[in-house]
């Protein structure tokens, strides 16, 4: 399924950052940008910072993110459909796709915070190791991601939440997106981080996470998919993005599930990574193909005219 076989396929890279580092920030500067979101579009973004946290596996598979030379095929694979509006990356993986040309005319989102390595004794101090909001907004990117994990029972987590909320207004201030991928999380009698997947749950991570910062303007959720999505949906206003997780029960049964969650209300797309680029068949173009036919691009829908009385009492200034 690779591009190219050939082991020195990604040589170039290596040369270009030795010889002419700048190249990146050129590359970014001279990039086309997205058009642009507008409501009513849903938007399709693939996830790629996983191997940043140390957290390399995907499935059965323990180190199926370890070769960059077969995750850039994977990720150049997914970006050629032209459904798919974007990436969100950690700093490494983003450059190199700079380098390649694979981001033009994509959302680029940056991972933020990537110091809660997967594993690591203090886990939930999820520092800001990543993408910075000066660095999101030189290379001219949309927005940046933060991994919120909420544990009630870990002192850590506050100075994570602390961090987010000053991350958000640092966005903010340059009018870039926030992303917050909020989770009630625990450990389990072994030591390892789980996040708890229990609607309630999902909602309290959301409450908590959305009044984050000292503006909400910027800000979105980044959600999992789990049983009773209509209620999570309806405790947050803001624009959100389903998340694919590890890839757990069938493709077609993943698929149907995202499907249905996205016809909710709110839901503005697809922020997926594992699922589609490392997919059970093995067939990345498919996955990718099939989880675009699921968005819901239509024009407005009735129910939504029929509520403009109430956002018309609503002043809201809208740029041309």
């Amino acid at each position: 399924m690779s591009l190219n076989d050939d082991p020195r396929r990604y040589e170039h890279l290596s040369r270009v950052r030795l010889e002419d580092p700048e190249a990146v920030a050129r590359a970014a500067a001279t990039r086309r940008r997205h058009p642009g979101l507008k409501h009513g579009t849903q938007n399709f973004i693939v996830a790629a910072d996983h191997p940043a946290r140390g957290a390399l596996s995907v499935g059965s598979q323990p180190m199926a993110m370890a070769d960059r030379r077969d995750l850039l095929d994977r990720l150049q694979i997914a970006l050629a459909n032209p459904a798919v509006d974007g990436i969100l990356a950690s700093p490494d993986i983003m450059d190199d796709l700079l380098l390649l040309g694979a981001l033009e005319g994509k959302l680029v989102f940056g991972s933020m915070n990537r110091g809660g390595l997967a594993g690591l004794v203090n886990e939930f101090d999820d520092r800001f190791t990543g993408h910075t909001a000066a660095a999101l907004e030189a290379l001219g990117a949309d927005g940046g991601k933060m991994l919120t994990r909420i544990c009630l029972g870990d002192p850590d987590t506050v100075a994570t939440l602390e961090a987010t909320a000053k991350a958000i207004d640092s966005l903010a201030e340059r009018k870039l997106i926030a992303m917050v991928e909020p989770f009630l999380s625990v450990r389990d009698p072994h030591g390892k981080v789980r996040n708890d997947l229990r609607a309630d749950a999902v909602i309290k991570s959301v409450g908590i996470a959305e009044g984050l910062g000292s503006t909400s303007a910027y800000t979105w959720m980044k959600l999992p998919v789990v049983e009773e999505m209509e209620r999570v949906m309806a405790s947050t206003t803001l624009p959100t993005v389903l998340l694919g997780g590890d890839p757990a029960g069938t493709q077609d049964e993943i698929f149907a599930s995202w499907k249905a969650a996205l016809a909710l209300p709110g839901v503005q797309g697809l922020t997926v990574g594992r699922t589609l680029l490392y997919p059970a068949d093995g067939d990345v173009a498919g996955a990718v193909a099939t989880a675009a036919s699921l968005l819901n691009n239509a024009a407005p829908t009735a129910a939504v005219s029929a509520d403009r009385g109430l956002s018309d009492r609503i002043p809201v200034k809208v740029s041309e």
